[in-house]
């Protein structure tokens, strides 16, 4: 079967629609697949629920989704970068599901493994455990937490063969690769695509397997989140 599409719009043909939720890797926008992203963004589709660590920046990333009025409905981690995002959260506009992140990754995880759900110490006795099973092991209280699953997974790497297994670069290998396992359907953009046979079978990060479709991508600007300066010193001898 090929999996390699030449545009991104033919790698999510047939995959999108009203209501469906959507893994996208990243962080910040770091290992962000911004050209799927923006064919998200074109294709006028509604009430998603997106499962992110963030929802991109102002104008960049999952923020171009936001700006359109798409989302229901964000499992995340951190919002905090985006004033869009928490305008639309603080005026009820938009659902807000907030996971401390390691535990938004087991999630996810746990979701591509076919674990229905886990327990973790983590967020027991604040807000976030509200509503869910608690329960003591060995003396400790753990709260419940259920994997994670979505109908599309869109994911970055920088390297795929035709067969899509992938590797990613530094630290784009953030929540890319267990949105991979965890996807219904895994639809991945590349910066390089390479022949089979080409990634050393030990350096692989993502087999095949869980990718149904690739597509190459070009042109990633490089965008600072935040840019930090120092006043320029002055010249020695300067009026």
């Amino acid at each position: 079967m090929n999996k390699v599409r030449e545009r991104a719009e033919e790698a999510l043909d047939g995959l999108l629609f009203d209501g469906m939720s959507v893994m996208c890797g990243g962080f910040g926008l770091c290992g962000v697949p911004e050209h799927l992203i923006a064919v998200l963004a074109d294709s006028g589709v509604k009430g998603i629920t997106v499962i992110s660590n963030n929802c991109g920046v102002d104008g960049a990333g999952l923020g171009l989704v936001l700006a359109n009025g798409q989302v229901a409905k964000a499992i995340s981690s951190y919002v905090g970068e985006n004033k869009l995002f928490a305008e639309l959260y603080l005026t009820g506009k938009i659902e807000l599901e907030f996971n401390p992140q390691g535990t938004m990754s087991e999630r996810i995880r746990a979701g591509g493994a076919g674990i229905p759900a886990f327990y973790t110490r983590t967020a027991y006795g604040t807000p976030l455990a509200e509503g869910k099973e608690v329960r003591e092991f060995n003396g400790e209280m753990y709260v419940m937490e259920t994997g994670l699953v979505a109908d599309l997974a869109l994911v970055k790497a920088w390297k795929g063969d035709r067969e899509g297994n992938l590797v990613y670069r530094k630290t784009s290998r953030n929540f890319n690769p267990m949105m991979a396992t965890a996807g219904k359907a895994t639809v991945v953009e590349v910066e390089h695509l390479v022949e089979i046979g080409d990634l050393p079978p030990d350096g692989i990060h993502t087999p095949g397997i869980f990718v149904d479709r690739l597509v190459e991508s070009h042109l990633y600007p490089k965008k600072i989140e935040k840019l930090f300066t120092r006043p320029r010193p002055e010249t020695a001898g300067a009026a």
